[in-house]
């Protein structure tokens, strides 16, 4: 992060917020999970345990966010909250950055 830069969290669902810069996708579940290569990847992704429940409901969307922490470079959030909404709370977000 560039020194003095704002920082701006989206919250995910539970206790879990990410900031705007870790995020690399939000994807609604229903409509990518109909690819293979999306069943796949998030398979894939479980396996190495890249994968963080964060919904205690029924899942609506998954977030992809870097984490250089990790040996495969990132974390898949899967969360209760839809893919539309956590898209307006970035654009949200965004707007009050640019106030």
């Amino acid at each position: 992060m560039i020194k003095g830069a704002i920082c701006l969290y989206l919250h995910l669902g539970q206790d879990t917020v990410v900031t705007l810069e870790e995020i690399i996708g939000i994807f609604d579940l229903d409509t990518t999970t109909v690819s293979k290569a999306t069943r796949n990847y998030l398979a894939d992704a479980e396996k190495a345990g890249d994968v963080i429940n964060v919904s205690m409901e029924l899942p609506k969307s998954f977030i992809v966010c870097a984490s250089p922490e990790r040996t495969s470079g990132r974390v898949i959030y899967i969360s209760q909250i839809s893919s539309a909404t956590l898209l307006k709370r970035t654009e949200f977000i965004d707007k009050l950055a640019n106030i």
